[in-house]
């Protein structure tokens, strides 16, 4: 039997009737799925908090240093640093992951190589060569900073590559701790004991984020607490900081007379601090108030208060950056958003701790507050990174079609 022949005036009504239909589900398609947003909230809120704050108390720390001056040199330069740092996180907010990953070993390289170089041309200051001076600028380089920075973003890298090699038990985590132990032997040679504690702890919680197997860790970790047990008692300077937070009281006009001062700093502040300004305690009771010892000076001025907003800002900043690790599908979008994200927390909170008397002094600054433009640098590397990975690895919206049912719905 022959097929009656559809009429062509039939086949065009249809024809636009199902055009008009994919037009129409497309226009609901755009509506319903917004673009990423172009910057995290949290993250750019909580930092824009914190390097306001930083301003401020540096403002409030230095000038009595400079009385006469209409600005204090230090908070200028601090504020110079603070624009540095803010073009460092542009910058770093629109540089592609792929070119992080690549760039990931060559930095490495970079700061090893400083840290070579900083015990033959360093520049010492209280015993320690930290520092290297930049020729014909009134800078200094501490690669110290920059070590840190390297070595969680080039482990980052290498662990991701064995998660997708599945090969995590393999040479991957080799490969991550010795390019952990280098810089680290190199910061005790300095000697610097809390910046190369605070790396070995970064990158140890950086393993257990790539699901590492505790027990691998257990062997690395006994020799790292023991090469720092050794070098406690090896040096003299080492062990009076430990005998200082133990009893700062009885040695308060030695070793412990930093931390007692902080002490009063925190007990004049009360709940809302003596005012803005109006800190006695950084008229040289406290020994580089603007530097480690800032959050002393928040105490005072601003109280429980000030403190309050300090660390409740580096607790919004830590839980925006594990959010964005955690929704991350690329390994080493997922291993480099934690990294950066316990570089910025866990100095701030040792920091916490040393001035409250929790912790041994380890000269370590903190972040966005502290004096010091190579913390500031590496932080804003650190908070550019983040909002591009924020950016890059923001969870897709589900495309809603009139008339569709909801995905898990439909079996």
């Amino acid at each position: 039997m022959r097929a009656r022949a559809i009429p062509a005036r039939t086949r065009r009504r249809g024809s636009r009737r199902r055009d008009d239909v994919a037009r129409r589900r497309r226009r609901e398609a755009g509506r319903s799925a917004p673009p990423a947003p172009a910057l995290d909230g949290g993250i750019a809120a909580s930092a824009a908090v914190l390097a306001g704050l930083g301003v401020v108390m540096v403002y409030s720390a230095t000038a009595p240093l400079a009385i006469g001056e209409p600005v204090p040199p230090l908070a200028l330069r601090h504020l110079l640093g603070m624009a540095v740092a803010a073009l460092c996180v542009a910058v770093a907010s629109v540089v592609p992951l792929a070119v992080w990953r690549r760039l990931a070993l060559p930095a490495w390289g970079i700061a090893i190589l400083l840290l070579l170089l900083t015990p033959l041309v360093g520049l010492e200051a209280n015993g320690a060569r930290r520092w290297i001076a930049v020729p014909g600028l009134p800078v200094s380089l501490q690669p110290g900073e920059l070590a840190k920075w390297a070595t969680v973003l080039a482990t980052a890298s290498v662990l991701a590559r064995g998660l997708e090699r599945r090969a995590t038990r393999g040479g991957g985590v080799v490969r991550a701790l010795l390019l952990t132990a280098a810089p680290a032997a190199l910061l005790l040679l300095q000697p610097d004991l809390g910046s190369a504690v605070i790396l070995v702890t970064l990158i140890g919680l950086l393993f257990f984020a790539a699901g590492v197997p505790l027990r691998r860790l257990a062997l690395p970790a006994l020799a790292a607490a023991l090469c720092a047990l050794l070098y406690v008692t090896l040096h003299p300077y080492a062990m009076a900081r430990v005998r200082a937070v133990a009893d700062p009281w009885q040695l308060a006009r030695g070793e412990g007379f930093q931390l007692v001062q902080s002490f009063v700093a925190f007990g004049r502040g009360g709940s809302f601090g003596v005012g803005l300004g109006d800190g006695r305690q950084k008229l040289f009771y406290l020994p580089e108030a603007h530097t480690d010892f800032i959050l002393s000076v928040v105490a005072e001025e601003l109280g429980l208060a000030g403190v309050l907003l300090v660390l409740g800002a580096f607790a919004a900043l830590a839980l925006a950056g594990l959010r964005v690790a955690r929704r991350a599908r690329d390994p080493f979008a997922l291993l480099a958003a934690f990294g950066m994200t316990v570089l910025i927390a866990v100095p701030a909170g040792v920091n916490a701790g040393v001035v409250m008397g929790l912790l041994p002094t380890t000269g370590l600054t903190l972040p966005f507050l502290s004096f010091g433009s190579n913390s500031l640098l590496t932080t804003a590397l650190a908070v550019g990174m983040l909002l591009r990975i924020a950016r890059h690895e923001a969870p897709p919206q589900p495309l809603r079609v009139r008339g569709a049912a909801p995905r898990g719905l439909v079996s």
